[in-house]
């Protein structure tokens, strides 16, 4: 009787051992593809749909100003942020935008912005300091959507 005893108690010991090892092996597992999904997932961010492009961009309309090197420049941008918060907020500092525009091309000349550098030197200079300037969001990309020198 003794003996059948500590067999049922044997066989109880090792049933309990294989349940909390199957227990760990199984939490193992769902931890370790939890972070395979984390990281290939966020190595491939999506690219935004040109209506969610268009949703969170502001239009700076066509504006006339002066260069460094006495020429005239007309140019108008669409500024894409990050949000639809972010674009609220834009719409609203439109006059800041434009002073920082102006400031800009006040001090480039017509040679300085000839050419594709040229154009990537000022949206890429109007990008940072439009995003010094928000707080619900950011720029992402200052595109020209017109442009003459005269």
């Amino acid at each position: 009787m003794e003996t059948e005893t500590q067999e049922v108690k044997g066989k109880n010991k090792l049933l309990t051992i294989m349940l909390v090892l199957l227990t760990v092996i199984l939490l193992v597992g769902t931890v370790a593809i939890i972070i395979i999904l984390k990281t290939t997932g966020e190595g491939t961010a999506k690219e935004p749909t040109i209506d969610e492009v268009i949703e969170s961009s502001v239009d700076i309309p066509e504006m006339t100003t002066n260069l460094a090197s006495d020429d005239y420049i007309r140019i108008s941008f669409k500024i894409q942020t990050d949000s639809q918060e972010a674009m609220e907020e834009m719409t609203k500092r439109d006059f800041q935008a434009k002073n920082i525009i102006i400031q800009q091309l006040s001090e480039m000349k017509a040679e300085e912005l000839k050419g594709k550098e040229g154009k990537e030197r000022l949206t890429s200079q109007l990008k940072s300091e439009l995003n010094d300037i928000m707080q619900d969001g950011k720029v992402l990309e200052v595109y020209i959507t017109s442009y003459i020198i005269q």
